[in-house]
C-alpha cells in the first residue's frame, strides 16, 4: 500500500500541472509530428488516408445516434444488437472527422465532428453497462481533439453527457462490491471509459477513481503468473485480451497524464499488465495453442455457441490474429512487440494498423 500511495502522490502532482494537456486522442505535439510524417512517410500517409476518406464521406452524411447502446448479453441477430451495431458506425466517423480537422485545420471537419458528437450527447443515455459504453472510445477521443474549437455551449453539453455516463458507470449495480462485474472484464472496461472521460472533461475526482481503480484491478484481476480472472472463468484467451486491451488503453492515458508507467507497475501480489501480456505472447506468435471455452463456467458462452456464433464453440482453437490488437496497444510501452504482431499479420510494413502510427507519434 505504501508503494501505491507514493505513485498516487507523484501521479497527481503531475496532474496539477499537466491536466490541461490533450490526453485522449492525439495532443498538439502528436498532431505536429503526424503532419511531418505525412510529408515523409508513405506508410503513415496510407493509414491516414483511410481515415481521411472516412471523414470526407461523413461530411455528407447525418449522425445516427441510438438512445441506448445494447450489445452486452445479446446474441448475434438480436434486433437491439443489430440496431446498435448500425449506429456505432458513427464512432469511426467522428474520430476521423476530429483527426482530419486537427491535421488540416479545415473547419468543415470541425463542424461535422461537432454535429456527430452533439447528436449522440443529445440522444444516448448510459445504462451503466461498461460492455455497452466501451464503444464510446472514439467519441471521447474526438471530443478531446476538437473541444478547444467548439463554442462553450457545445462543450458544456458534451461534458455533461460524458460526466453522466461516467457517473452511471460508477453507481451502477454492476459495480457493487462482491459482484464479479466489479473486478472482471466489465471493470477493466468501466475504468477505461471513466478514465478517458475524466481527462477529456478535466475532472480530477474521476481521474483519481480511474488511477486508483487501475492499480486495484491489476491486483484483483491479473494473476502473478499472467492469466486474468476472466481466462480462469471462461477458459478463453478471447476474454484475456478483452481484459488487457482496456487496461493498456487506460495505462497509456495515465502515462501521458502522470508520467507513471502503469504497464510495468507491479501490484502487491506481483501481478502486472506487462506480465499478462508476456503470458499471452506465445499464444499469439504460435509457440502455444489453446482450445477456447472448453471449461467455461459462464452460461452465455454456451448460448452463443448454440447460436452458431463463430469462435464460441467449445474447443475452437484461439486465432492468433485475435491477439494482434493487444500486442499493438502494448507496443506503445514495449515497441519490440510490434515484431510479433507483424509476424502474425504476415507483413513487414512499419504501420500495419492506425494504432501503430499512434504509437510512433507518442514516442
Amino acid at each position: 500500500m505504501i508503494r501505491a500511495t507514493i505513485i498516487l502522490f507523484f501521479g497527481f502532482s503531475f496532474l496539477q500541472t499537466r491536466v490541461r494537456a490533450q490526453l485522449v486522442g492525439l495532443n498538439g505535439k502528436e498532431i505536429r509530428h503526424l503532419r511531418t510524417l505525412l510529408k515523409t512517410d508513405s506508410g503513415v500517409k496510407q493509414q491516414y488516408n483511410v481515415l481521411a476518406a472516412t471523414a470526407d464521406v461523413a461530411l455528407n452524411e447525418d449522425p445516427d445516434p441510438i438512445d441506448t447502446i445494447r450489445s452486452e448479453g445479446l446474441l448475434q441477430g438480436d434486433p437491439r444488437k443489430t440496431a446498435t451495431q448500425a449506429s456505432l458506425r458513427d464512432m469511426h466517423k467522428m474520430y476521423a472527422l476530429a483527426l482530419v480537422y486537427r491535421v488540416s485545420r479545415d473547419k468543415k471537419y470541425l463542424k461535422a465532428a461537432a454535429k456527430y458528437i452533439m447528436a449522440w450527447a443529445a440522444t444516448t443515455v448510459s445504462r451503466g453497462d461498461p460492455i455497452d459504453d466501451t464503444n464510446l472510445d472514439p467519441a471521447i477521443a474526438a471530443f478531446g481533439m476538437v473541444k478547444e474549437g467548439l463554442p462553450s455551449e457545445q462543450v458544456a453539453a458534451i461534458t455533461d453527457w460524458l460526466r453522466r455516463t461516467a457517473e452511471a458507470e460508477i453507481k451502477a449495480p454492476y459495480n457493487r462490491p462482491g459482484r464479479a462485474t466489479s473486478f472482471n472484464n466489465w471493470h477493466s472496461h468501466r475504468l477505461k471509459i471513466v478514465g478517458e472521460i475524466s481527462f477529456a472533461i478535466e475532472d480530477t475526482a474521476l481521474q483519481g477513481y480511474a488511477s486508483r481503480g487501475l492499480m486495484e484491478q491489476i491486483g484483483r484481476n491479473l494473476k502473478p503468473d499472467g492469466p486474468s480472472a476472466d481466462f480462469v472463468t471462461r477458459d478463453a484467451l478471447h476474454y484475456h485480451v478483452y481484459d488487457l486491451e482496456p487496461m493498456i488503453t487506460l495505462a497509456i492515458v495515465l502515462q501521458k497524464a502522470t508520467g507513471v508507467n502503469y504497464y510495468t507497475w507491479k501490484s502487491p501480489t506481483g501481478s502486472s499488465i506487462r506480465r499478462s501480456v508476456d503470458w499471452l505472447l506465445p499464444f499469439v506468435d504460435g509457440r502455444q495453442t489453446h482450445a477456447e471455452f472448453v471449461n467455461s463456467t459462464v452460461e452465455f458462452d454456451r448460448r452463443r455457441a448454440l447460436n452458431g456464433e463463430k469462435g464460441y464453440q467449445a474447443g475452437t482453437p484461439f486465432d492468433p490474429k485475435n491477439g494482434i490488437a493487444t500486442l499493438v496497444l502494448a507496443a506503445w510501452f514495449d515497441p519490440p512487440l510490434m515484431k510479433a504482431a507483424r509476424q502474425v499479420l504476415g507483413t513487414n510494413v512499419s504501420y500495419p494498423t492506425w494504432q501503430a502510427v499512434v504509437n510512433a507519434l507518442g514516442r
